[in-house]
């Protein structure tokens, strides 16, 4: 009985510390803290899972590698379709809540994110005409002995690689990520992220609970939310003319 008891605590424990940490990747920190210094990925500064120090390799443009991997190996990618790229990295490694998805196979991966349909097809739109040799990021690469990634294909435009933005978010980062039904239970790696989250982790309590409420009273009390954050910083432009 004490062995189960045991057992049982190490498992709640474990489950916790997922629910509540970060991702275990080779570069994110146990649990999200501070980083005042962060020089890129700022939308996590005041809690992020990430080390300033990471950030460098982002801080910079253009990015030529993160980690062993580079981005130019079908030509320099161009700055707005780098700064979706950028998004997408810093959100995976230094997001506090992206341990909230962590894939259940893998703790250093994610799966089933929900991003924005408006966010999916403004990306496409940045990166249509750049090129690209892989279809995923994560599996179809060639790794030579350092772990660097080399093309295995020729390059090709993202426009044919990807039929459109939804086509490039469920597929360039494999399982990672999914287009969202809903215009504001979704992120779009900005700050309206704080009130979407906020909302997606009660609907996922509720749901846990088989709550009664419906998915529509969230998504009309989470686009009510955003409406006073936009009218909010329309407010505070207005002040500093």
């Amino acid at each position: 009985m004490l062995r189960f008891a045991l057992t049982l605590l190490a498992v709640i424990t474990s489950s916790t510390c997922k629910k509540h940490g970060c991702l275990e990747g080779d570069t994110q920190k146990t649990k999200p803290s501070p980083e005042p210094n962060i020089q890129e990925c700022t939308l996590y500064s005041k809690s992020s899972c990430c080390y300033a120090d990471f950030t460098e390799q982002l801080a910079h443009s253009p990015v030529i590698k993160v980690g062993n991997s580079y981005w130019n190996r079908c030509g320099q990618l161009t700055k707005s379709c780098e700064d979706f790229t950028k998004k997408i990295e810093c959100f995976y490694r230094c997001s506090p809540h992206a341990a909230r998805w962590i894939h259940p196979n893998d703790t250093a991966a994610i799966q089933a994110v929900p991003l924005c349909q408006s966010f999916c097809d403004d990306w496409y739109e940045a990166c249509k005409d750049d090129s690209i040799c892989v279809r995923n990021w994560l599996t179809d690469w060639e790794r030579d002995e350092s772990g660097e990634n080399h093309c295995k294909d020729k390059c090709i435009p993202y426009s044919e690689m990807y039929a459109n933005g939804t086509d490039m978010c469920q597929s360039m980062w494999g399982e990672s990520f999914k287009v969202s039904e809903s215009s504001c239970l979704c992120l779009q790696m900005n700050k309206k992220d704080s009130i979407a989250i906020k909302y997606l982790l009660s609907k996922s309590s509720e749901e846990s609970s088989s709550s009664s409420s419906s998915s529509s009273s969230e998504e009309r009390a989470c686009q009510n939310k955003v409406l006073k954050f936009e009218k909010q910083k329309q407010e505070e432009g207005e002040q500093t003319r």
